[in-house]
Formats: structure tokens, sequence, C-alpha cells
């Protein structure tokens, strides 16, 4: 058992409701949350503030190697000390994220940093490689999974909130897209979801019903 408790990785597509399911089973836990998808989303914000294309792997990793990229008392992303957690939501930081996600050097520093926050445990991370290059010893590893029209309708909801206008044919399109993006990056550092993933799915699920699927089975192994 490490230190502070067990590792939980929660991994799936965009949209299936990872942020959401890993923060309230961190609350349920005792945990410390770790966004890893909104580290590539501040990569990505930082990418287009000073206009490098997000495909160009040395500038982009260049970039990050410089970057503080951190999380407050309430789970803000700070960027170099800014908070961006509303700034990294966006569409365009969206599209963005997932280009700067296939740069191997971005990944590596990435990674190394995360390793560090979670290495004694009573951790909740959630987003890609969590399970596999992340925390491949994690005592538990979710894959979350949902109906594409749900994932884009969630999104859809969540754009009004903020007051952004947008279309659910469109975004259905774009979620299609980037899942398919994210599988054949995610392919080429690894099997995904990772082979000893619990498979949830979320469609038509309650976020109460699937937070407590996953804290049942944390409580298994954290005992």
């Amino acid at each position: 058992m490490r230190k502070n408790g067990i590792v939980i990785a929660i991994d799936g597509p965009a949209g299936a409701g990872k942020s959401t399911t890993a923060k309230r089973v961190a609350e349920k836990m005792g945990y410390l949350y770790l966004d890893t998808g909104a580290m590539y989303r501040a990569v990505a914000l930082a990418t287009l503030r000073q206009n490098i294309n997000p495909e160009d792997s040395s500038a982009v990793t260049v970039l990050s190697e410089g970057l503080q990229i951190t999380f407050d008392t309430q789970n803000s992303v700070l960027l170099n000390g800014e908070d961006v957690s509303d700034a990294i939501r966006s569409s365009e930081v969206s599209q963005a994220s997932s280009r700067v996600a296939v740069h191997q050097g971005v990944r590596d520093v990435l990674v190394s940093q995360q390793q560090i926050i979670g290495k004694d445990g009573g951790i909740v991370l959630e987003g890609r490689d969590t399970g596999t290059a992340i925390f491949p010893d994690a005592e538990l590893k979710v894959f979350l999974v949902a109906d594409p029209l749900e994932r884009a309708q969630r999104r859809l909801n969540e754009l009004k909130k903020r007051g952004e206008s947008a279309d659910l044919d469109t975004l259905l399109t774009e979620i299609r897209k980037r899942d398919e993006r994210d599988r054949q990056t995610q392919l080429r550092f690894g099997p995904w979801p990772a082979e000893d993933a619990v498979s949830v799915d979320t469609t038509g699920v309650s976020i109460e019903d699937q937070v407590d699927q996953v804290v049942l089975l944390a409580r298994q192994l954290d005992s």
C-alpha cells in the first residue's frame, strides 16, 4: 500500500464524464484530484496565445518545458500563476489540446510532473495516459464510455452554461473526429483503454450512480 492510499486512474473519450466523476470520487474518498487533461489544455492555450502551430512538435515541446501548470485548493488550473480554468474549456482550446497531446516531448514533460504529484497515492487522476504511461501500476483503472450523441449533448449544455453558442450536429461531428484522433494517438503509446481497466458505461446513468460505482470499486481495494 502506498503512503496515502491507492491510485485511481480514470480515462475515457471526450464527454464521457471523466472530470465530474473524478472530482466527486476524490471528494468521497478524501483523495487529491488531478485533472491531467487540463494540463494539456493549458499547454494548448499557451500555444495559441503564442501563435504557435499546435502541430509543431519542437516548438510546442520547448514551450511546455517553460510553463508552470499548477492547481490550487479549489482545483482551479493556474498557468504561470493565472487562473485559466474557464479559458481552457473553449472549443478552440479543446481542438488544439488533442493536437499538442500527440507530441512525445510534451507528454514526457507532463507525465513526469504527474508522477511526482501522485507517487504516494491517495489520488484520483483523470485523463489520457493515466492508467498506462503515468501510473501503469495504479490499483484501480476505470474507463468511462458513453454514446457519442449523449456526449455531444453534454458538451452543448456545458457551452450554453458559459454563454457560448454551439450546434449539436457540429459538436457530434467534432466528437466523432476527436474520438478517432484520440484513438489513433493513444494506440501509438500503448493499449487504449488499459488492458486491466474496468469499463463503466455512463450512457443514461446519473452522475451520482456512476460515482457510486467507482467509489465501491475503490473502497474494495483501499481497505
